[in-house]
């Protein structure tokens, strides 16, 4: 594969140092086979020596002069950068009265010959040289154990970022920072209906020269002709020192309007396929300009010369790894969106069933759904009282819509007469009581033609047209008796939202009597009609509400039946409670306070906010906005609702957003 060199030509190694006292002299210095072998240095304190590169081999001659005054933690920090080597006074063989003994790898007599000299300073300087790779050896393992540990927390970021576009910026923040490249830029594959890649689409850059690029996205063909798209061809890495000076035989080429548009100098190239555990290229990540100091900006071509320098083999190395972890980041992030498609689609289809029963219902459960998240974030931005410090993760609030969304879902459980009840009878009820009025205005001009009829076979045409008269008003009057009935039942068969109406009509009407079609007498209102229309408040009876009320019990069933994932796991939860009330007065379990968490106190106030205004239904008619929160108020001063959510709910307005989806 055509490539570039992965290393640069190696530095040139400083020289070695050796150190001695300014007011010595020692035969036979400098020791070394040329004049340029090593530096010689004289100093007057050892302090000097601490402008010294810990990178050069070094070996200090010290007599009492230079020990003077030094400590003995002094020298032994001394001892770990360089060899130490002792010089004896005139007169003397040994320094055994000084605290730099135990730390002396060898000592030099005033009288010294030259080879004595020769043979320890060569001794010492081998040991300085150990000293060296040994500190160097350290500080490249501990190099590489930071590295591993920046790759391994780098990696535990990418397993646990779900949001791709955060997932991206991630990745290339990372990749950046650990080659201290200026620039960068990430693709992803485009595959066809059968799974095969066909290209690559650039999703995400990052410049640190030019950080306020708006680029737009656009699509590379996975081929030999750009650097990316062989990359991911070959699932090689390309390592290029500048892409200005490509070879003539290469065939990849590098697009130069960037560079050309905003006038920035490419020139190192790092380009890893980021390759998943099924050998797969799942993108590729482009790194540019590898910089000798992070924080330079390439403003010009000669910054760029004097900054930018190759990839080395340890940075395609970490980046490789690196790339690695990302394509499984990346791998789940998709994975995750299409499990989440498939779960919103699930979600949708619930809904669509519960609304497919009852039609008149259409987008109730959307509105709750999104009613309870914008006082969530209400909340989140600053909420009441107990609420003024409690926030909500992105994940708690996609929990949150999904409960709302499913919150009535057992109503699929309930009977469909039941649950489309629209008046307080049923159609064929209130049809069966029409009838009834229909018979008994047909009796009435039954009974006026029989008396006309009775009055002429007993008297003739005497007094005919009075007694007409007369039997006309009779009849008329129970005409109107009867559409009063009429009325009656029909303003009585109306629901009501708030508990209404004494019935005294209705109760009067339930004492008169008639005769039916096989001469028994019998009320003109049964019992079960009338116990159905003087329901106070909506339109059912005990039993239909308890069976109505059944479906928050129905939908925890259901709902707890399905394996969430831990960030769902209290969705069955915070929808069972939507019909509680704090004061214990709600349905089904009758549940107070400590028992219903601060989510469902959320939906319960938007679940009863959109009823009390959806649009007219049969059944009910729409409450305005100022009249649905009079009604919330005054609930909660009884304690059925929570006080400091429904002030947030009203102060942030959150309503108004559902009140547009009405219009």
């Amino acid at each position: 594969m055509p490539q570039q060199p992965l290393t640069p030509p190696e530095a040139p190694r400083p020289r070695p140092l050796l150190i001695t006292s300014a007011g010595r002299s020692i035969p036979s210095l400098p020791p070394g086979r040329r004049e340029d072998d090593l530096e010689l240095r004289r100093i007057e304190s050892v302090r000097e020596i601490e402008t010294v590169s810990p990178d050069r081999p070094m070996v200090i001659i010290l007599d009492r002069a230079l020990l003077s005054g030094v400590t003995e933690d002094a020298i032994a920090e001394l001892a770990k950068r360089a060899a130490l080597v002792g010089l004896a006074d005139q007169g003397e063989t040994t320094l055994d009265e000084s605290h730099a003994q135990d730390y002396l790898i060898g000592l030099i007599p005033a009288d010294a010959r030259p080879q004595v000299v020769l043979a320890t300073l060569r001794g010492a300087f081998n040991h300085a040289v150990s000293i060296v790779a040994e500190r160097r050896a350290r500080l490249e393992e501990e190099e590489r154990r930071r590295e591993l540990g920046e790759l391994t927390r780098v990696g535990v970021a990418l397993s646990t970022e779900r949001e791709l576009p955060v997932l991206l910026e991630m990745i290339l923040s990372q990749a950046r920072r650990i080659t201290s490249c200026d620039a960068g830029s990430l693709y992803l594959t485009e595959r066809d209906e059968i799974g095969v890649a066909k290209s690559l689409r650039f999703r995400f850059a990052q410049n640190y020269t030019l950080p306020n690029l708006a680029l737009r996205e656009s699509t590379v063909e996975i081929d030999h002709s750009s650097l990316a798209g062989y990359a991911a061809s070959t699932s090689e890495p390309l390592v290029i020192a500048d892409v200005y000076q490509l070879p003539h035989n290469v065939p990849y080429q590098q697009n130069r309007s960037f560079d050309e548009r905003f006038n920035y100098r490419t020139k190192s190239m790092l380009v890893i396929p980021m390759i998943t555990h099924k050998d797969e290229v799942i993108g590729v990540l482009q790194l540019i300009n590898r910089k000798r100091r992070p924080d330079v900006r390439l403003t010009s071509p000669e910054i760029t010369e004097e900054e930018v320098i190759p990839f080395d083999a340890r940075s395609v190395e970490l980046v490789s790894a690196l790339a690695s972890q990302a394509a499984v980041g990346i791998e789940n992030s998709r994975l995750y969106e299409d499990i989440e498609q498939l779960f919103e689609g699930f979600v949708r289809a619930a809904v669509g069933a519960i609304e497919a029963r009852d039609p008149t219902t259409k987008g109730h459960s959307e509105r709750v759904a999104q009613l309870t998240v914008g006082l969530a974030e209400a909340v989140d931005r600053g909420g009441e009282g107990p609420y003024r410090n409690l926030r909500f993760s992105r994940e708690e609030l996609r929990e949150l819509r999904y409960a709302g969304l499913l919150h009535d879902f057992g109503k699929v459980g309930v009977r469909e007469q039941v649950l489309v009840k629209q008046k307080k009878l049923y159609p064929a009820d209130l049809e069966l009581i029409r009838h009834r009025f229909a018979y008994l205005m047909q009796a009435a001009d039954l009974e006026f033609e029989r008396e006309r009829a009775e009055y002429l076979l007993a008297h003739g045409t005497k007094g005919f047209a009075e007694a007409c008269s007369r039997m006309n008003a009779e009849r008329m009057e129970k005409r109107r008796q009867l559409h009063h009935f009429v009325d009656t039942v029909t303003k009585a068969n109306e629901p009501t939202v708030l508990a209404e109406g004494s019935f005294e009509d209705l109760s009067a009407l339930s004492h008169q009597l008639y005769v039916d079609f096989d001469g028994i007498q019998r009320q003109l209102l049964g019992d079960d009609e009338l116990k159905f229309l003087m329901i106070r408040r909506g339109n059912l009876d005990d039993r239909e509400r308890r069976e109505i009320e059944s479906h928050v019990t129905h939908t925890y069933k259901f709902l707890e039946q399905i394996p969430w994932t831990r960030e769902l796991k209290n969705i069955p939860k915070i929808a069972f409670g939507h019909h509680e009330k704090l004061n214990g007065r709600g349905y089904p379990r009758a549940l107070t306070a400590d028992d219903i968490p601060v989510q469902t106190r959320m939906m319960t106030i938007s679940d009863i906010y959109d009823a009390l205004t959806a649009s007219d239904r049969p059944y009910k008619r729409a409450v305005p906005t100022e009249r649905a929160l009079d009604i919330l108020h005054a609930e909660a001063k009884e304690g059925m609702l929570d006080e400091a959510l429904l002030k947030t709910f009203v102060e942030a307005k959150v309503f108004d957003a559902a009140n547009k989806d009405k219009e």
